[in-house]
């Protein structure tokens, strides 16, 4: 009877899962409501009260509709949890992850649009606009909606599983490859980008002594940025990313079991992002700061400016 239970195509503990589910239910209630104050209240700023449309507006502009859109989906990701795959559960994962992935790429190309300004600034007047970056936001929601949502289509798990769970030990390409150009790949650009950004402020703060505060304010914020990323994401890729070795392997329930728990405590590290998000535009950027705290919409295109190239 041992053998044929390690030798199970699908994995189940209801106790464990009760227990996930009560403490995803106490951390996404006031995630929920957080995030959806903060992600709503910084899209009134993003939209109605800066000055100008920058590059960066636009990317931070995407990532609260990202955020707001995730928030959404918390309530009902609890509600679906403990209901057999159907055609409203793909289409709920659909959306909870392209929001997901789509802030993780946001964050990346905002790394790159912050490294092109800075490290060449004579070129990024010609590379960089607010409507190129619009066009950006724009192929990468159709490009992520149209992936994920064939890949939801194609994924055979109705009548195999719960809703929001993997419970089949088949590895999943899929999940493998998210791991990998949805969040290695975003790594390694956000790192390399990040690094080489910090080493050319460095190198102006010696030679530009009164920009030294702006200067030391941008270092943070991309330090701040490179931190709450690591923090929010790595756990929940080396997760899923065990799960598929796990599966590859033909591993006992016992240790499937307990990497699950692993990937839905990661996961519930990962989607408190919407809410750090929203806590960083406050914190790291005056201009944010400015337009929060003051009803009058005549902020100086100067200091504007100089944010939009730092965030």
């Amino acid at each position: 009877m041992i053998q044929d239970k390690e030798h199970n195509t699908h994995c189940s503990n209801n106790n464990e899962s009760e227990a996930i589910y009560a403490t995803e239910t106490s951390v996404y209630v006031p995630v929920f409501f957080c995030g959806l104050i903060l992600n709503v209240w910084a899209l009134r700023v993003f939209c109605c009260k800066l000055n100008k449309w920058t590059e960066t507006r636009v990317y931070m502009t995407n990532l609260a509709v990202a955020d707001c859109l995730l928030v959404l989906m918390l309530p009902l990701r609890l509600a679906y949890k403990t209901q057999a795959v159907n055609t409203v559960c793909l289409a709920l994962e659909s959306v909870y992850f392209v929001n997901r992935y789509m802030s993780i790429f946001l964050i990346t190309i905002t790394a790159i649009d912050r490294y092109i300004a800075i490290t060449y600034p004579l070129k990024a007047k010609t590379i960089r606009s607010p409507l190129k970056s619009a066009t950006v936001c724009g192929l990468l929601w159709t490009l992520l909606i149209i992936i994920l949502c064939t890949t939801k289509l194609v994924d055979g798990r109705y009548n195999t599983g719960i809703c929001f769970r993997k419970v089949s030990r088949e590895p999943s390409v899929h999940l493998f490859a998210s791991v990998i150009w949805g969040f290695l790949i975003p790594l390694t650009i956000l790192s390399f980008c990040s690094i080489q950004t910090t080493k050319k402020l460095i190198k102006k703060k010696n030679t530009q002594p009164y920009e030294v505060k702006l200067i030391q304010k941008a270092i943070k914020i991309i330090f701040a940025n490179m931190t709450v990323f690591i923090v929010c994401f790595l756990p929940l890729h080396v997760a899923i990313l065990t799960r598929f070795i796990a599966d590859s392997t033909k591993a006992s329930c016992t240790k499937t079991e307990k990497i699950e728990i692993f990937v839905n405590l990661a996961a519930i590290l990962a989607n408190t992002n919407c809410c750090l998000d929203a806590i960083c535009y406050y914190f790291v950027n005056k201009e944010f700061q400015k337009a929060s705290l003051e009803p009058s919409t005549n902020i100086h295109q100067e200091s504007e400016q100089q944010d939009s190239v730092i965030i």
